[in-house]
């Protein structure tokens, strides 16, 4: 009679010991790399040296720590599930791009640093499903450019961290409905004066003056003078650069009228530009080492957990035969 029982548990531990291995672990305590404080709600993946996202982190998170690592690029679906997510730092990671939507399932989120990454650009409407939050840095980035409203949602931030860029200038508009904001960081920027993108921003320094700190940090390009005493005159020719309120760069061939094909200039395409131009996207996430090993060994896992299923089965047979 113990024989059946025993090839009953062996199923149960078998089954329990597959799942787990499929769905993989991120706490220590589930044999996983980040530290998880079931108290707080805090999980602690911190310079890891990761090169993904974890899989499983609990839907109860409040807190997530993942600066330090070596992420290059996020998945769309990165954090969905977590709408209890409190606070997400990303900061010390190599990123390069946001893929659209990676923060819609965030609506809790309080506090969200970017800061220290590789980031040229935002996708539009990028933080629109982050209505409650307060503090955002973008700092030590690569921004060249910030898209049209992609503030528009942040009725409730107080700190904007945009320093050590390589902005321009900002859209007309781009820090109207900060409302809630008392505190923004501006400088080190190569802010252009000499021609009129930069009206918008001098005047909104102006007008903020004595109510938001630090705003009159910002400074032209080369340091001569504040951007808060940049007048029309003085900045009243068309900005001749590429435009800086478009999110993701892209180059537009031009057809020329002229009766002679051989008098129409040859634009040079950049080959990044033009697969945008054609509609070319890369993936959100390519798999890394690691997630390629994690899925061999689940194949792997699931081989053997069918191989001694069926062992067990006919073990039960057997010895129903001989009973």
């Amino acid at each position: 009679m113990m024989g059946p029982v025993l090839a009953a548990c062996l199923l149960i531990i078998l089954s329990t010991a597959w799942i787990s291995q499929a769905n993989g672990a991120t706490c220590k305590k589930d044999g996983g790399v980040c530290t998880c404080n079931d108290q707080t709600k805090n999980v602690d993946c911190s310079s890891k040296g990761l090169t993904a996202i974890p899989s499983n982190i609990p839907t109860d998170t409040d807190r997530l720590y993942l600066q330090g690592n070596k992420l290059s690029s996020l998945p769309h679906t990165a954090f969905h599930g977590l709408n209890k997510l409190t606070n997400l730092n990303l900061n010390y990671n190599e990123l390069q791009t946001l893929p659209v939507g990676v923060f819609d399932h965030l609506v809790s989120l309080d506090k969200l640093v970017l800061s220290d990454n590789q980031l040229k650009y935002l996708p539009p409407r990028v933080f629109d499903s982050l209505t409650k939050l307060t503090y955002l840095s973008l700092s030590q980035n690569k921004l060249q450019s910030l898209p049209h409203g992609v503030f528009d949602k942040l009725t409730k931030i107080t700190y904007l961290d945009l320093q050590i860029n390589q902005l321009r200038s900002v859209p007309e508009g781009a820090f109207e409905s900060l409302s809630s904001l008392n505190n923004i960081m501006l400088q080190s920027n190569p802010w252009d004066c000499s021609c009129n993108d930069i009206l918008y921003l001098s005047n909104w320094i102006r007008e903020k003056k004595g109510t938001v700190s630090n705003i009159e940090a910002a400074e032209c390009d080369g340091g001569t003078k504040a951007v808060l005493e940049i007048t029309e005159e003085e900045a009243a020719e068309d900005c001749v650069y590429p435009n800086t309120t478009t999110a993701i760069p892209t180059t537009i061939i031009t057809t020329l009228a002229s009766s002679n094909d051989d008098d129409i200039p040859e634009l040079p395409v950049p080959q990044e530009n033009f697969q945008k131009f054609l509609g070319y996207q890369e993936p959100d996430h390519l798999p890394t080492q690691p997630q390629c090993l994690m899925s061999i060994s689940g194949y792997l896992g699931l081989m053997m957990f069918f191989v001694l299923i069926s062992a067990a089965i006919l073990y039960v047979i057997h010895f129903l035969k001989k009973a």
